[in-house]
């Protein structure tokens, strides 16, 4: 049984594969597939819903456990999400410049697929929280849980406004947007500046892997000595902040910590995202060569279809799971304080169970990511109707 399920697998991923354009940069795919998995082991990893008497909170076993802070670099991949959507975004809009395609129809288009899977969230969460404060649930749990669910909501925010920003953007250099962060920081933490300053930063910091993405599809960053530039001094000027301008050491949000490298993005941010885009751009060629294997390219590739509906409802598929196994009392590494390497190793073993409930919300929600009940145009991979009839992209 095992063996057939398998051969149909393998022949399933050799489909995928002879579907792919053959002109498909599949580094490229890759690379946004790796960010969008990063994000979710990453708030998989960091995020507890701990019972604090009748309110629920959230912890963090990186405030237990700072000197874990390093290895949380390994999974905070927003820069590379940004590189990408630059680098897809600004040859897209010049590919449509090129075939006559007005701006709006082309804008459109490409925030779709970014917003058709929020009008679910926003359903089930709207339903939840009223279905909660009806029946007399704590305040504070509410809040806890609606914003955990809602949490990724300011990246589409920032990703669709720099999106519609392209045309502006695809020849704007990446200098001038890490001047204003640096700008914003000076006066924040060496001039005594209102911190309310810092939300320049929002825009500002991940404008400026948007823009290396853009000059990428320029042509700009195609030698290998650019990807070892922005890893070796990114990654110099990210340990020199940590160590000597008293930024802290992790890269994602801490409970209760007075500074966060990401709330907005500070210098330490977007320098360590400097290095994950030189990181990313060195890579290329064994991803490209990895993808050729037609089982690694068929699961990017579904990665890719419902990457929205994968970074939406992944914190929801954590609070599910947390929800459904309470009445099994407090289980380690689900409801109890991270507060030491026991619990890490807890939450490790659940993650299969996290990824089995991610599914279930693909299932129940990815046609929304496609439009609904009508399937949508991608380029991806194809699916080839008999002869004699035309072939459509899904």
């Amino acid at each position: 049984m095992s063996g057939r399920l398998g051969t149909a697998a393998h022949d399933a991923a050799r489909r995928v594969d002879a579907a792919t354009p053959d002109h498909r940069d599949r580094a490229v795919d890759a690379l946004r597939a790796l960010a969008v998995l990063g994000v979710v082991l990453g708030h998989w990893l960091v995020t507890a819903l701990v019972a604090d008497g009748s309110t629920l909170r959230t912890a963090s076993p990186l405030q237990h456990l700072p000197w874990l802070a390093p290895l949380s670099w390994a999974f905070q991949t927003l820069a590379v999400f940004f590189l990408v959507g630059g680098h897809v975004a600004t040859r897209g809009y010049a590919s449509a410049r090129a075939r006559g395609i007005p701006y709006h129809h082309w804008l459109r288009g490409r925030l779709a697929r970014l917003c058709r899977p929020v009008a679910a969230v926003l359903t089930l969460w709207t339903t939840v929280t009223a279905a909660l404060l009806l029946t007399g649930a704590e305040y504070g749990t509410v809040r806890t849980l609606v914003k955990l669910a809602l949490s990724p909501l300011w990246f589409l925010l920032v990703f669709a406004a720099l999106t519609a920003a392209t045309p502006l953007l695809a020849r704007l250099h990446p200098l001038w947007p890490l001047a204003v962060v640096l700008h914003v920081d000076l006066l924040r933490f060496g001039f005594g500046a209102p911190d309310g300053i810092a939300w320049l930063n929002l825009a500002a910091g991940w404008l400026v892997p948007y823009t290396l993405g853009a000059a990428w599809t320029r042509g700009e960053l195609e030698h290998r000595r650019t990807g070892w530039t922005l890893l070796l001094s990114g990654t110099a000027a990210t340990a020199g902040l940590v160590a000597w301008a008293g930024y802290p050491a992790s890269m994602v949000g801490v409970p209760g910590a007075g500074v966060s490298n990401l709330n907005p993005p500070t210098l330490a941010a977007v320098t360590f995202g400097l290095a994950q885009c030189g990181l990313a751009l060195l890579l290329r060629d064994r991803l490209r060569t990895a993808m050729r294997r037609p089982v690694a390219w068929a699961a990017v590739a579904l990665v890719n279809l419902s990457a929205m509906t994968v970074f939406l409802w992944h914190q929801t598929a954590l609070m599910a799971t947390t929800a459904t196994a309470l009445p099994a009392g407090r289980l380690p590494g689900l409801h109890t304080v991270p507060d030491g390497l026991g619990w890490v190793a807890a939450r490790l073993a659940w993650l299969p169970v996290l990824a089995l409930a991610l599914t279930l919300c693909l299932a129940a929600f990815r046609s929304w990511e496609r439009g609904g009940a009508r399937r949508e145009r991608s380029r991806v991979v194809r699916t080839h109707r008999p002869a004699g009839k035309d072939v459509r992209h899904v």
